[in-house]
């Protein structure tokens, strides 16, 4: 065994080791205590010096050394090595006896060898029949070729959230994983790309995947490329509650959407842009008519003149074109397929607003699957959404539930899931969050990010901020109800992994960031 520290003191969660001269420890590594047929793994979340040497007498050496006398054999310290060295603040995260992953109840013995760990001391973590692949496993710095899955059905029904701070890879991570989905005909995925970055118009995506032809499905508001469509919705797929909380209009201009949609039916919209009255006028003013209308003229890039008719600006929504749109995409998603909705060309309102129609027509479904009986034979639908708080966020929600937040709340009931992708996790309300069954956590400098992350993530983390804080692009920890422990991973280079994944079916030569 190479020894690389010893146990020299601690606590329960709080354990003190000495570094071996010659090898370096580094926050995040995972290493092995070895007790009988047991092992005890543990890892580092802290590092400080030590010495033998009392505080004052190291001031003096380092600044006789900084004033020109460091040449003076007197100064030389006697075995350096044992006199000055680095202590490990470790916890333990789990034992493993007989190959079964247990909490760890109880310390490791007193000045106990520690050395680092080997991909077969985890031969627990197990390929599971409907995997999903995140990364290959990470000690500080080292990464193994020891790919991590994650169980598909219970984590996306339970809820993903990844955060992290700008550019530390949380969309190659979703182009990964989703990656790996395209492989199995047992889920269904709606991705809200306000980016254009999934499908790969304009480079390396989930168009190159072999399946593509018959797991893909593209949605853009730009001309398609070939076997793609046009994302043009009806209006008439509108419903009033599909503004719930994704767009804030008065009580006043509820109250007459409401009355429209009473009167008029599926024609409710075209009805208030062509400026037509209720058969009872003095239930709701003109003037209120009026904003309302206006409103929805700039939502949904549709306008109404007596001279020209509807004209359109942002191409889609549409009074006679795309009323089978909706229908067609959550068959797509109710099939197994992964579905890309091109909203990068459209206002956030008007995205938005699409995917609520689309998620409250699946969520409608599988409700209706599970009272029927038939839920059980449908796959998982997940819902991939950027910058989430803008429909799970605090001070969204409290201006009135939405779909998403029903989804957050209810969806693992029914088999539909988010997969909510933020840089803020401050903003979004805790009852979402406890929700939020898997947390992959990439790198965030800010503390406050960290500590909220931290709250609700459902292993113990409460000693990990600083290592969270020191993670590089592409560096993640996995912490989830699904996992014996919260597993650090290196997140491989989307273009390199999937050029490998085509070329050779191994990960024997995947590129990191």
């Amino acid at each position: 065994m190479e020894v690389v520290g010893s146990v020299i003191g601690g606590s329960i969660g709080k354990i003190f080791l000495r570094q071996r001269s010659g090898e370096r420890i580094e926050l995040g590594d995972l290493l092995v205590c070895e007790e009988g047929d047991s092992l005890v793994i543990m890892q580092v979340y802290d590092l400080e010096y030590g010495s033998q040497i009392p505080d004052g007498n190291i001031e003096m050496i380092a600044g006789l050394r900084l004033e020109g006398y460091g040449e003076r054999s007197d100064l030389t310290l006697m075995d350096p090595a044992l006199r000055h060295y680095v202590i490990a603040h470790v916890k333990a995260v789990l034992r493993v006896e007989g190959g079964v992953p247990k909490t760890p109840k109880s310390l490791p013995n007193f000045l106990s060898s520690l050395r680092r760990i080997k991909p077969e001391d985890l031969s627990f973590l197990t390929k599971p029949a409907n995997p999903i692949y995140v990364g290959d496993l990470r000690s500080g710095s080292k990464v193994f070729k020891f790919p991590i899955y994650l169980d598909g059905p219970e984590v996306l029904t339970h809820h993903v959230i990844i955060p992290a701070t700008t550019g530390r890879g949380k969309s190659n991570l979703v182009k990964v994983m989703l990656w790996s989905l395209m492989d199995q005909d047992n889920f269904g995925v709606l991705v809200l790309d306000s980016h254009d970055e999934y499908y790969g118009r304009h480079g390396k995506g989930l168009k190159d995947h072999p399946n593509a032809e018959d797991r893909l499905v593209y949605y853009t508001s730009a001309k398609p490329p070939p076997g793609g469509y046009n994302l043009i919705v009806n209006v008439e797929s509108i419903k009033p509650y599909h503004f719930d909380g994704i767009v804030e209009f008065t009580e006043a201009q509820s109250d007459a959407i409401y009355l429209y949609h009473n009167e008029f039916e599926e024609k409710w919209i075209e009805n208030i842009l062509k400026g037509e009255k209720l058969e009872d006028e003095s239930k709701i003013k003109p003037v209120t008519i009026a904003v309302t209308q206006r409103r929805l003229e700039h939502i949904l890039g549709i306008r109404h003149t007596t001279e020209k008719g509807f004209e359109y600006y942002t191409n889609v929504f549409s009074i006679d074109k795309g009323g089978s749109t909706v229908n067609d995409i959550v068959d797509a998603l109710e099939n197994g397929k992964i579905v890309i909705l091109d909203t990068s060309r459209i206002p956030d309102a008007a995205e938005l607003l699409i995917g609520a129609i689309i998620v409250s027509e699946v969520f409608r479904r599988y409700q209706n699957y599970k009272y029927t009986g038939e839920l059980e034979d449908k796959p998982v639908i997940s819902i991939v959404i950027e910058e989430a708080p803008r429909v799970i966020g605090a001070d969204v929600l409290a201006r009135g539930d939405n779909i998403y937040g029903t989804v957050a709340r209810e969806g693992r009931k029914f088999k539909v899931g988010l997969m909510a992708v933020t840089q803020l996790t401050t903003v979004i309300p805790s009852t979402i969050l406890a929700n939020m069954n898997t947390k992959i956590i990439l790198g965030n400098e800010m503390a406050a990010e960290r500590q909220a992350i931290i709250n609700f993530a459902p292993q113990d983390l409460s000693e990990d901020s600083q290592t969270i804080a020191s993670l590089d692009k592409g560096e993640a920890i996995i912490s989830s109800n699904f996992t014996k422990f919260a597993i650090p991973v290196k997140i491989p280079l989307f273009e390199e992994y999937i050029k490998d994944k085509t070329s050779k079916n191994s990960n024997a030569n995947i590129t990191y960031f």
